[in-house]
């Protein structure tokens, strides 16, 4: 009886062990896909352009779009994103 309970111990922790790395790997997933929304213009830009610079080409133009995808992401991450300020509709005065 006690080889019986000591397999099925030993599976459960291999399950308890799994389990912790799939949560931990969908937090990582989540925090990646905020990243990308966030950042995703940007990041696309400046790949772009390195990979124009690689080729042997001008990647100004994706380098120039790039500084304008950050500076927008910078202008939306300090707007009010209180509930008056709901679908773009900020209202401004007192509160």
């Amino acid at each position: 009886m006690k080889k019986i309970d000591a397999v099925v111990s030993a599976k459960k922790i291999r399950g308890q062990g799994m389990t912790e790395y799939i949560i931990i790997v969908a937090l990582i997933a989540i925090a990646a896909i905020g990243v990308f929304t966030a950042f995703g213009g940007t990041i696309r830009n400046q790949v772009a352009g390195m990979a124009n610079e690689l080729a042997g080409t001008d990647g100004g133009d994706q380098i120039t779009n790039a500084q304008g995808q950050a500076d927008q992401a910078i202008t939306q991450g300090t707007t009010n994103k209180g509930l008056n300020a709901y679908n773009g509709n900020e209202i401004t005065g007192g509160n």
